[in-house]
């Protein structure tokens, strides 16, 4: 074992032996947050002696639970960690295994995935007659999430004894997805937190037993917590007050899906550390990302130091137009490989995904391998859902969402009559779709017979063999992987194989009684995003958003311009406290960077903001001298900057007084600034082209007369140049 302070500074030390109460730890971009968090793992085990069986350590996704783990064994005796590390919602699945069954729930209830989820409001969507496509399904489901949080629907729904009449699931819409759930006694990621904390709320000795049992509780990333997380968390903690909670407000990206760092900040602590030695980045990327925070409000203060050499000076590029900045980012790169970088050192940062289209025709060009970071996530592809779908009929009959993805994968040729007959026959019956394909024998056809022996022949074959042998079978005895190898898509073979070999790792890592197929199913239902992607030596583009978590060499951040990033619709839907989560994501961008940062912009018309490009508000708030800027920014640019966010902080609070530098803000300089003349001819994406006549003394609002003789007042973000090419 190695020794818990061994590499640590006085600060995390602090952290590490801050056993008792109520403890806040503020942990900066960089500055080892997991490294306090499992040498004060192992600092409880080993040198204060509290039983692991006591500990629960929460994080949010299984990549961060796994190196936790990893990380914690080779710090204590073996077995002196449990299952208690994990994510909140694993630990609910957990929680929900042992006290589910008061609510009349079978222990092996199904955990639904967000294709799962997709799928029951699909069939929900149809018995209520409503459209269906992409769009339409997430907002069905954003809805069921708000009707969820807003209803006591474990109660009037899902309890022994609640009815749900055919009535209400033609009219409801909650009504309809939870009978479907309960078809298959299915939870979605939703209900694992809400009947965990029913469950705490309704059975006094349940809580008692969880509070007793959770000594310490210690929760990573806390900024991200919503309000049901905070709820949950300290409703665990309650009795014994030792919670830790770590986590950066400076880094609160996720507000937008209901992250509430505000209750970070306002955490009522007995002691509270500040962990600001950054061991990632240079000095002069510190001093961007300080200088940058540092106009948010909603924060605890503190600035990032490091003690590294002082390293590249960060550059800021400002292009005339959108080729001249992606050919500079190819130049750059061009360069920093000519000198011994690696391509997968580097990484192309942007707001919003549309922003990639220039930067992949650009590096097309010029022959730079990348990787477009996101897509697809590796369980939610086709053909590995397929795979799980087999697997999860052989480990439940009675699961009609499993039997209907598969049962023509690959096509076995029975069709829409065939399919309504057995719908018709399993409910008449009351009995799941394979039960009545079963009964009848498969109705005479030899393919729907076929199908049943394979399922059949699989259920046995699981009982005495392991997970992976069991979908080795499935995928040759099934005709999956024929199929696929007949339309030669060597990717999808690729996926299905290296599906095979995580099932392997799965099995290699925990013991036969802890790797069943119900166990492996409920598991793998939790996994995100982050838990399977491939490093490939590509540069990368990705989004702000997909970052995080991330660190690079060589990191450029692109399209700064204002209305870009900040992002116009963010601070409009949520001001100020939308313009303070996009200085946040400007700031985890920065310190994504380890050796070098490159900021650029350009000039021009942005067809997404319907605006002229001016540079962002983000790049006037670092200090000139911080950092080397190539090319010429006439002062005008800077003066539309200052223009626009004076109109979208009047547009937000007209009250507030603004000022825009060291003058007063006049009608004579907002001409100047203005993007458009008087007579000059523009259009309008309902009212055609027009001519604008008058303007207001703000030069924000503007008069114009369209071909049908109408004068119309329109702002300046719904007009554009008619010269402008479509």
């Amino acid at each position: 074992m190695t020794d818990i302070f061994e590499g640590l500074n006085s600060r995390q030390k602090e952290a590490v032996t801050a056993t008792e109460g109520r403890i806040r730890v503020v942990a900066g971009a960089g500055t080892g947050k997991t490294k306090a968090l499992t040498h004060r793992y192992a600092y409880l085990v080993n040198a204060v002696g509290i039983d692991p069986a006591n500990i629960l350590c929460l994080t949010f996704t299984n990549k961060a639970a796994a190196e936790m783990r990893a990380r914690i064994a080779g710090m204590v005796h073996s077995g002196d960690y449990n299952d208690f590390v994990c994510t909140i919602h694993g630990f609910c699945v957990k929680f929900l295994r042992k006290e589910i069954y008061r609510l009349g729930f079978p222990k092996g209830f199904t955990v639904l995935d967000e294709e799962d989820r997709k799928a029951v409001a699909k069939q929900a969507m149809d018995e209520l007659g409503l459209k269906r496509t992409e769009k339409t399904v997430k907002q069905f489901l954003d809805a069921i999430s708000i009707d969820k949080a807003l209803n006591g629907y474990i109660q009037a729904y899902m309890l022994p004894g609640a009815v749900i009449t055919d009535e209400m699931r033609r009219t409801s819409r909650l009504a309809g997805y939870v009978a479907l759930q309960m078809k298959h006694y299915a939870l979605d990621f939703d209900d694992l937190i809400n009947f965990t904390k029913y469950i705490l709320d309704r059975f006094p000795d349940a809580c008692e037993w969880w509070q007793n049992t959770l000594n310490y509780i210690m929760v990573d990333e806390a900024q991200d917590c919503n309000l049901d997380d905070w709820d949950l968390v300290e409703r665990l903690a309650a009795k014994h007050r030792n919670l830790f909670i770590v986590g950066d407000p400076d880094q609160a990206i996720y507000e937008w899906r209901g992250a509430r760092p505000d209750l970070f900040v306002q955490f009522a602590a007995d002691r509270t550390i500040i962990l600001d030695e950054n061991y990632r980045s240079t000095p002069q990327v510190l001093d961007v990302a300080n200088e940058v925070i540092s106009s948010n409000r909603n924060r605890v203060p503190k600035d990032l130091f490091t003690r590294k050499a002082e390293g590249r000076p960060v550059i800021h590029f400002h292009g005339k137009t959108e080729k001249e900045e992606t050919d500079w980012i190819v130049a750059q790169v061009k360069a920093l490989l000519a000198a011994g970088a690696k391509v997968n050192d580097i990484a192309v940062l942007y707001r919003s995904t549309y922003q990639s289209r220039a930067l992949e025709q650009a590096l097309i060009g010029a022959r730079i391998d990348y990787t477009v970071w996101g897509g697809t996530r590796f369980f939610e592809r086709r053909e590995i859902k397929d795979a799980l779908s087999y697997l999860r009929l052989v480990n439940n009959q009675d699961d009609d969402l499993s039997f209907e993805r598969i049962v023509n994968v690959p096509s076995r040729k029975l069709g829409k009559k065939f399919l309504d007959t057995l719908r018709a026959d399993a409910d008449r019956d009351g009995i799941s779709l394979f039960s009545a394909l079963q009964i009848r024998d498969g109705y005479g056809k030899t393919a729907a017979q076929a199908f049943v022996d394979l399922i059949e022949d699989a259920k046995a074959f699981a009982l005495e063999h392991r997970v992976s042998d069991l979908l080795d079978r499935l995928l040759d005895r099934s005709g999956l992987k024929q199929a696929i190898r007949e339309d030669q898509d060597e990717d999808r073979l690729e996926n299905l194989d290296e599906l095979l070999s995580s099932v392997r790792f799965y099995e290699s890592v925990r013991t036969p009684e802890e790797s069943t197929l119900s166990d492996y199913l409920q598991d793998i239902a939790l996994l995100t995003n982050d838990d399977h992607r491939r490093d490939v030596p590509t540069l990368k583009l990705m989004t702000i958003h997909q970052a995080k978590g991330l660190e690079f060499p060589f990191v450029f951040i692109t399209g700064l311009s204002e209305g870009i990033f900040p992002n116009l619709r963010t601070i409009r839907e949520y001001k100020k406290r939308g313009e303070e989560e996009e200085r946040r994501l400007m700031y985890v961008a920065v310190t994504r960077a380890e050796k070098a940062l490159f900021l650029t912009e350009s000039e021009g018309y942005n067809l997404s903001t319907k605006m002229n490009k001016y540079p962002s508000r983000f790049l006037a708030e670092i200090k000139r001298e911080t950092v080397v800027t190539e090319g010429f920014i006439p002062e005008e640019l800077w003066r539309g900057t200052r223009n626009l966010i004076h109109v979208l902080d009047e547009e937000l609070d007209p009250a507030r007084p603004i000022s825009l530098d060291d003058t007063d803000f006049t009608a004579e300089r907002a001409e100047l600034q203005s993007p458009f003349r008087i007579g000059e001819t523009v259009t309008h994406a309902v009212f055609g082209e027009g001519v604008i006549r008058a303007a207001n003394k703000e030069w924000t609002t503007f008069e114009v007369e369209f071909a049908d003789g109408k004068v119309r007042s329109l702002r300046a973000a719904f007009l554009k140049p008619a010269d402008l090419p479509e």
